[in-house]
Order: structure tokens, then sequence, then C-alpha cells
């Protein structure tokens, strides 16, 4: 077996550099990010396989291949590099493995029969065709993101998955979760994606155009957000009384009860400083273009990550804001308690026009009556569409806005964006 290995290396590593000269003939955009990649010979895998660095093959599984269907290298060279482009290896670890895996296969190979590249048709591409149409009607532009939702949503049964990898199938994912060494980070890639999307914007007006390869380059260079994460932006250093188990030593502590009676030599530390959320603003924009199951969504989510891991102190100062193009409502919720009755009796009041900027001009009005001790920041809930104030104010703002499948309204500079599907607020 390692002779034929040895024989068949250099006609394979040859055959993938025909495929990558292909590649840059055919789709110039693709230069950049096809220089990111270095193919490598691997000893009997049988497959084919990228860690964002690399495309490992086995020379003598790609030349029965390629006996079998000349276009197969080159297909396979460009279904890995669309992974990385599209950011798919990336976010494996998040989601349900196999679904995703399956999605993202299914979206590179619409982008890429979408362009129908000279010399790059498989046997199977007619039935593969036929199969993307059908899920256009249910799913709309196919990008991994919207399949995995939809795959999700509705389930899928063994014998659909089936017919879907012999469709769709091209190279193992075994790479992309995440390794201790990566050569090419994530961030990197997303730049690669950038440059991308660019070029593709300016190649040539006589070649076919791919919705999915538009898209899917859109969700990549998205600016993905750890929703609980950020949250983490609007908590407060407080003082918590608490023993601080990691700054007393009990040893000396009991040592002076039993050696001096009722005198220990160290003293208890009464007091430790806790990250917990004590004061913030969440505004909700209850205009008609954002309201109903979407706004309590947003706010049972949100809550549940801010009482995760006791979060909240007993005592709390949280004003939730409802406007459209004017206050509408405030809530102060000081318990827990308080906020479970908002969240399952308040009523949604507004639905009018938007405009962020009678919230920050009560808020103000808050901060000058001395409603707040140390306001960290607020949320504001919202579709985006509105009008935004010019100051920047005195505490950290961040606009949480339902992803739409496009990259979301502009917010000023000195706030922070962030896209939110099902997936991310869960």
């Amino acid at each position: 077996m390692s002779d034929l290995y040895e024989k068949a290396k250099p006609l394979a590593g040859k055959v993938m550099s025909f495929a990558r000269d292909n590649l840059l003939v055919n789709m110039r955009f693709l230069d950049v990010a096809l220089s990111a990649l270095e193919p490598e010979a691997e000893r009997e895998s049988a497959s084919f396989a990228c860690n964002g660095a690399k495309i490992f093959y086995d020379p003598v599984f790609l030349l029965k291949k390629y006996k079998e269907e000349p276009a197969f290298a080159l297909r396979m060279y460009l279904h890995i590099l669309f992974h990385m482009i599209f950011y798919h290896s990336f976010q494996f670890d998040k989601l349900d493995g196999e679904i995703w895996s399956l999605s993202a296969d299914i979206a590179t190979e619409a982008a890429i029969l979408e362009l129908e590249i000279p010399g790059a048709s498989l046997l199977r591409d007619e039935a593969a065709k036929r199969k993307l149409r059908v899920m256009r009607e249910d799913i709309g532009v196919l990008t991994a993101e919207r399949i995995y939702r939809y795959f999700k949503n509705f389930g899928i049964s063994a014998g659909e998955r089936g017919e879907l990898l012999r469709l769709f199938f091209m190279d193992s994912h075994r790479l992309w979760k995440p390794a201790e060494e990566i050569t090419i980070t994530k961030e990197q890639w997303k730049k690669l994606s950038e440059r991308v999307r660019a070029d593709l914007k300016s190649f040539s007006a006589k070649k076919s155009k791919s919705e999915s390869m538009e898209q899917s380059l859109l969700e990549a260079v998205k600016d993905r957000y750890n929703y609980k994460e950020l949250l983490q932006k609007f908590m407060v250093m407080n003082e918590d009384m608490q023993i601080n188990d990691e700054e007393f030593d009990y040893i000396y502590y009991t040592y002076g009860l039993s050696r001096y009676g009722n005198m220990p030599l160290v003293e208890p530390l009464e007091y430790r400083d806790n990250k917990k959320v004590r004061e913030f603003v969440i505004a909700i924009d209850t205009s008609a273009s954002c309201r109903g199951e979407l706004v309590k969504s947003f706010l049972r989510r949100t809550y549940g990550m801010l009482c995760a891991k006791d979060s909240f102190f007993s005592k709390m100062n949280v004003h939730i804001i409802q406007c459209d193009h004017e206050v509408q409502k405030d809530t102060k919720i000081t318990c827990r308690d308080e906020l479970e009755y908002f969240l399952s009796a308040e009523k949604i009041t507004g639905f009018g026009s938007t405009d962020f900027r009678p919230v920050f001009t009560y808020v103000d009005e808050l901060l000058r009556k001395g409603e707040f001790e140390n306001l960290k920041g607020l949320l504001y809930f919202t579709d985006g569409y509105g009008v935004y104030p010019k100051a920047m104010p005195p505490y950290d703002v961040m606009f949480v806005f339902p992803d739409n499948g496009d990259t979301g309204p502009e917010v000023p500079p000195w706030a922070v964006k962030v896209l939110l599907d099902d997936e991310g607020l869960d």
C-alpha cells in the first residue's frame, strides 16, 4: 500500500495544482483566499479535509475519484475553499455538528452550482439542482444558517439525510473542531471573506451570479457576538456580603482560636467584590415594526441570561422603558419577583413611529434626578429604523436587532450593534 501511495503522490500533486490554476483563471476574485490554503498529501485517509490552513488529501483516493470524474479535484478544492470563506468551520462547535455539517455542504454546493463554473460539473449536479429548487421554495436563499434553522425547526428523516449526503457531500469535517494551534485564525479568514465579497462585486458582469454565495459571504462577514458575554458589559463591581474563601486561610484562623481562646490570628474577609447586574436600562422599541412575540422572546431570554448564576443583587434598579416616537411607559424593577411579574402580566404599549432620542433624553433626566448611583448601560431592542441621538451618552449602549438576513442598520460609532437570530438568542 505504501508503494502505491508513493507512486500516486506526484501525479496527485499535479492534479491539485491544475485544479488550483483552473480556479485562478476562472475566478480571479478568489486569488487571495486560494493562496491561504496549502494542499498536503495524507496517507490512507480516503478523504479530503481542511484545518483552515491546509487541504489534506489522500493521493490514491484523489486519483481514483479523478479517473471517475475529471472535474472532481477542482470541485473538491472549491467546495473546501467556500467552506472557509463562508466561515462554516468556525461555528461547528457551537451548533449541532451533524446538522450544521450537512447544512454547510448544501449551502456550499448551492453557491457553486449557481456560478456555473467551466469544468466543474459533476454527474450528480442535475439531481442536486432539482433538489435545491425544492428547498428554495421552503427556505429562500440557501445559506448554511437558514438551512440549519429550517432543519432544526422541522427535523429531517434518515432517508432525507441520506439523499442529501449523496447529492452534496464532498469533504470530511473532522478537522473543524477547535484546535489548540490554528495557523490561520477565524479573524484572518473573516478578512479574507471580506476581500472575496468586495472582489465579487467588481467581477465581470458577464459571469454568472450566485445569490447563495453573496448571502453566505454576508453571513461570514457579519459581526458575531455571544449575547451572554456582551451582557457582562452591563455588570458593575459592587460589595456583596460573603466570606471570600479564596483570600481566607482557615489554618491560621483556627490555630489562633485553639492557641489564644477567642482570638483568631486572621479575621475572615466578610466582603467580596462580585460582578452582578445592579443598575441598567432596557429600552423596548414598541413601534409597529417591532412588537409581539419578538419583544417577548427578547425579554424572556435576556431575563434568563441575567438570572443565571445569581446575576442579580438582592436590591437592584432596572428600568424597562417602552418607547415608539415618545416614551410610553417606564417600569422600575427592584427585585426578581417584580421582573417576573412584568414578563407575565405587562402589556406592551405604543406602536407608533420610531425615534430613539426620547429614551436617551428621559434617561438623562433620571440621572439628573439621582435615580441611578452607577448606571452602567442601556440595552435597546429595536428593528433599528429610527432617529439616533447625535451625542454620546455617559454610559454604554447596545442596540440589539433581530437578524433579518442582512447586516442590519448602521448605528452611531459609540454604540455596540448586535444581530440576534433564534440561535443567537438561545
